[in-house]
């Protein structure tokens, strides 16, 4: 098989692109590591070396340039977007409201060249943010979507470019029968993500205060998310990927509701010691639940099999190897 992946240097993209290379495909990975993103060149990818694989190719372009071209590809993994953790989405939205000429381009270049299966990465973010509140938290199941009736306010620019992508890849499977497949992640997490993210800060922050009575958390603390292993993330598009062809939504979830409290208390607990979370509110926390209903999932034989507290506590000895600790 042969794969596209835009926004292939990524966090979500390395780990893609190394489930792929794994597999014997051949895997085109473009990106044009733009500042703020988190994306890496080949050379300094944390966790494995792709290019010790004969079948990796590295393009170092905008893939908008890349879609000038009529490669043909089996499967095409449409990752590419503006977005570079909370403060950018906050403070930045129309650099991230960037991503609708890079989705527009993407669907324009899937019409003349046809890949057998075409992937793309939306994001919990596009759930109404009326569903994600103090005093109405819901857990979000994908038909909570639903283009045929009236759809809520999603999550910012980032949000309403996620939701209008899912839109084009509803139309280009209805309009112009590509086969299509959307998945919207809730909070990835790994070892080797970006610092500008929770889950390396909080893990990093840990280790740092390590001893200490207080550790503080960005906004309230009290908001929640649903966090999900890298691994299992990914494993969950190789194993459904081929179930949906028609442009339809599946949730990338756990169904657990974990407040950043809890998560920096099991940070500490896994680097030595128990001290009282406090959150400080001069940082964006975002909406106050966004948790996946995982029922779907389920039915597509859909498992995670890394624990929260396993998956932290991996997190933080790793962070604890760069410090040096």
């Amino acid at each position: 098989m042969r794969a596209l992946v835009t926004g292939g240097a990524g966090f979500v993209g390395r780990h893609l692109c190394h489930a792929l290379l794994e597999r014997g495909w051949e895997v085109v990975c473009v990106d044009p590591i733009v500042p703020r993103t988190g994306g890496l060149r080949p050379e300094h990818w944390p966790l494995y070396d792709p290019r010790s694989y004969d079948g990796f190719t590295w393009v170092e372009e905008d893939c908008r340039d890349y879609f000038r071209r009529d490669e043909r590809f089996d499967y095409a993994f449409h990752l590419a977007a503006m977005v570079g953790g909370r403060l950018m989405i906050e403070y930045d939205p129309l650099a991230v409201a960037e991503d609708l000429a890079i989705d527009a381009d993407f669907f324009r270049w899937a019409l003349r060249t046809r890949p057998k299966k075409n992937v793309f990465f939306s994001s919990s973010a596009a759930y109404p943010i009326s569903l994600q509140t103090r005093d109405n938290a819901h857990l979000l199941s994908e038909d909570m979507i639903d283009f045929d009736t009236k759809l809520g306010m999603p999550d910012l620019s980032y949000g309403w470019a996620k939701l209008t992508g899912e839109y084009l890849a509803r139309l280009a499977h209805k309009s112009y029968d590509l086969d299509m497949v959307c998945y919207r992640p809730f909070s990835g997490y790994g070892e080797d993500q970006d610092l500008t993210y929770p889950f390396p800060s909080i893990c990093k922050r840990a280790l740092e205060f390590r001893g200490q009575e207080t550790l503080t958390v960005w906004g309230t603390g009290d908001q929640s998310r649903d966090f999900i292993h890298i691994s299992d993330a990914i494993r969950f598009v190789m194993e459904s990927m081929d179930l949906v062809s028609n442009g339809d939504a599946i949730n990338l979830s756990t169904g657990r509701k974990t407040t950043f409290k809890e998560f920096a208390k099991i940070a500490a607990n896994a680097a030595g010691y128990d001290p009282v979370v406090i959150g400080t509110s001069d940082k964006p926390e975002g909406v106050f639940a966004r948790v996946g209903d995982t029922a779907l999932q389920t039915k597509l034989g859909l498992k995670p099999s890394i624990s929260f507290e396993e998956g932290v506590a991996r997190g933080v000895a790793y962070q604890a190897r760069l410090l040096g600790g």
